[in-house]
């Protein structure tokens, strides 16, 4: 069930590519395609004018939300889940079935966000963004810290490159995606179907721990449904001993003594 692509097709052609949301990940991830070549467009909740400073630092265009998911191949949807509600009506309506959306978001009850009663009753999380927005997902970058995103990609073939999970229903939505994640520096690794994402969600044991791809894909299998869920209040706790500015290093090693299951 689970793979890594061994051969992830870098895209020989630029892309174009529209982004919603400009935080730690999608403005990463807009800094990072656009650095391999891909025409970017970029967009967030307060206007053109909001992220017209950004845009040119990164060669990209600046565009409104409506704007980022027009004349594109593939969009990148990376706001927290309650900000979904704030999107116009219809965004996707218009947005042809073949162009993939990729969903980066995760859900953080007790935390950052109210809670969700599906989620909370054990939807998974990608299902449920789908329904919010009428247009299939493919479910990837949710599982990478937004620093290793950004400092610790590696080109194709390199040793000890790391992996970043990827899910997803139709294949050539998700092979668009697998190609992205490559392009920015990470071994994609099919995580399974929508449906499945939950393998990849918060607190599972492939979550935000810098895997390798052969330890990924044992991540993938060692999950169980519910736990990583059942986890996140150990995981709140546990910042609170990490002190005010834990390493990198420190970040990653208690994720994995939280996530991966004794």
């Amino acid at each position: 069930m689970y793979r890594v692509s061994h051969s992830p097709q870098k895209q020989e052609r630029n892309m174009k590519i529209g982004v919603i949301g400009t935080g730690n990940i999608g403005g990463t991830l807009a800094r990072k395609l656009s650095e391999a070549g891909h025409k970017v467009k970029i967009a967030n909740s307060r206007g053109v004018d909001g992220v017209r400073g950004f845009a040119g630092e990164i060669n990209a265009e600046p565009t409104d939300i409506r704007g980022a998911v027009t004349d594109v191949e593939a969009v990148i949807l990376s706001i927290p889940l309650p900000a979904l509600s704030s999107l116009p009506d219809g965004l996707f309506d218009h947005l042809p079935p073949h162009v993939p959306v990729i969903d980066t978001s995760n859900y953080y009850p007790g935390l950052r966000d109210a809670p969700i009663t599906a989620l909370d009753n054990g939807q998974t999380e990608s299902e449920w963004v789908q329904e919010q927005i009428g247009h299939p997902v493919v479910k990837a970058f949710n599982n990478i810290l937004a620093d290793s995103l950004a400092d610790l990609g590696q080109s194709q073939g390199s040793r000890g490159r790391l992996a970043v999970a990827v899910a997803g229903d139709h294949p050539d939505a998700v092979q668009t995606a697998m190609s992205l994640v490559n392009d920015t520096g990470f071994d994609p690794v099919f995580s399974g179907t929508i449906a499945e994402s939950w393998r990849q969600q918060p607190c599972t044991p492939c979550y935000c721990c810098d895997w390798e791809a052969p330890v990924m894909l044992r991540a993938l299998a060692l999950a169980r449904k519910g736990e990583g869920q059942a986890r996140l209040p150990q995981l709140y706790a546990s910042f609170a001993t990490l002190g005010d500015a834990p390493s990198h290093q420190d970040i990653i090693e208690n994720n994995r003594a939280i996530n991966w299951p004794v």
